[in-house]
């Protein structure tokens, strides 16, 4: 276990672009993912002293039907970036998708739009026929073989207003150029991931390497993984821990509220998430839809939300004392920032803000 004289961790908040509500798994969402509530989401957060935003990146609805209305990544992250003022914008991308040429224009507008309040979530994985969906035929490896030159590429543009030419692989550049360049030194790299394929990238290009949230036994297994990669490169480990928060007054009134998300699901929704995991090779995928006993993968963690929603599916369940502790545990692990989320987001990153996070800081201040 690491020490505890360590900095207080990050706490970031998650944007809900498939949707949002009370209960999950229905066919359509309760509350639509248009610009005006996506807006009062990021608000509440940046008013709540978050960190930063994580906006994900999707081809299909991943929490309601498929087809269910669906906010487009960049296109609603620069809008909403222009509607605040402080907090960070965590933004996915999926390299094979869009020139790295154009790409890097478009990061580096956001850049200057925020006032350098961007970072990236390189995405070089998906679930099953997340990436056939728009004409991509490709491998795991090859996908990280991409992601590794798509990074090098991009760091390059930004290094220089200057045409600049890069030959790879895959990626080649003759005289691209991107001006202006990205606010300040430029985005950090954010990569989520648990293959062999991810901690070898991670260690090479990554500033913080995300995982969603397992049992403490196997996120520590995972990180002494990681940190070899990093080690090996000369660089130093960074790592981000993605979680739902169900926190109530009592533990019993979560539990309660953890049931109820699921209480209207449909099995149509059920259904496409089980035929999206089923022939994934996301080594996390696999391990967020694992099945549990009522879904209770810990004391504290409950995985059924990976029943109806694509990606990180388990939740920390009970009392903010409770919450706080848990969390606790794996910042003395060595987790360096929080990505946090719960439904309604809306109401969730307020409550989370006032109730959990405070608790974290207050315990954080008396023993340094």
């Amino acid at each position: 276990m690491k020490s505890t004289n360590r900095p207080t961790p990050k706490f970031d908040w998650f944007v809900p672009i498939d949707g949002d509500g009370k209960h999950i798994g229905t066919v359509t969402a309760e509350r639509p993912p248009n610009f005006e509530y996506l807006r009062q989401v990021v608000q509440t957060a940046e008013d709540n002293g978050y960190y930063s935003l994580l906006i994900p990146t999707r081809f299909a609805n991943g929490l309601f039907e498929e087809s269910a209305p669906l906010a487009e990544t960049w296109t609603t992250s620069t809008a909403l970036a222009a509607v605040t003022k402080k907090i960070r914008f965590l933004v996915a991308v999926r390299p094979g998708f869009i020139s790295p040429g154009m790409w890097a224009q478009m990061a580096s507008a956001f850049s200057n739009i925020s006032n350098g309040r961007l970072d990236i979530n390189i995405v070089p994985g998906g679930i099953q026929g997340d990436f056939e969906r728009l004409g991509i035929r490709s491998n795991h490896t090859e996908r990280y073989e991409l992601a590794s030159e798509f990074i090098e590429a991009s760091k390059l543009l930004w290094e220089d207003p200057k045409p600049i030419d890069y030959k790879g692989e895959v990626i080649e550049l003759d005289q691209a150029m991107v001006s202006p360049s990205p606010i300040g030194s430029g985005p950090r790299w954010y990569l989520g991931g648990a293959s062999e394929n991810a901690l070898n990238l991670a260690g090479l290009h990554a500033d913080n390497l995300l995982m969603w949230i397992q049992p403490i036994a196997q996120i520590a297994e995972l990180m002494g993984r990681a940190r070899k990669s990093f080690e090996v490169n000369n660089r130093i480990s960074e790592f981000g821990l993605r979680t739902h928060i169900i926190v109530r007054d009592t533990e019993s009134q979560a539990w309660e509220a953890a049931e109820e998300l699921l209480s209207k699901a449909t099995s149509t929704v059920r259904q496409q998430r089980q035929v999206s995991f089923s022939g994934t090779a996301m080594v996390g995928q696999k391990a967020q839809s694992r099945s549990y006993e009522d879904h209770r993968v810990g004391k504290r963690l409950w995985n059924g939300i990976s029943t109806v929603r694509v990606n990180c599916g388990t939740a920390i369940v009970g009392n903010p004392q409770q919450v706080a502790n848990e969390l606790m545990e794996y910042w003395q692990l060595g987790i360096d920032e929080f990505i946090l989320s719960g439904y309604p987001h809306l109401e969730e990153a307020k409550r989370v803000g006032e109730t959990v996070v405070p608790l974290i800081k207050e315990t954080l201040a008396v023993k340094q």
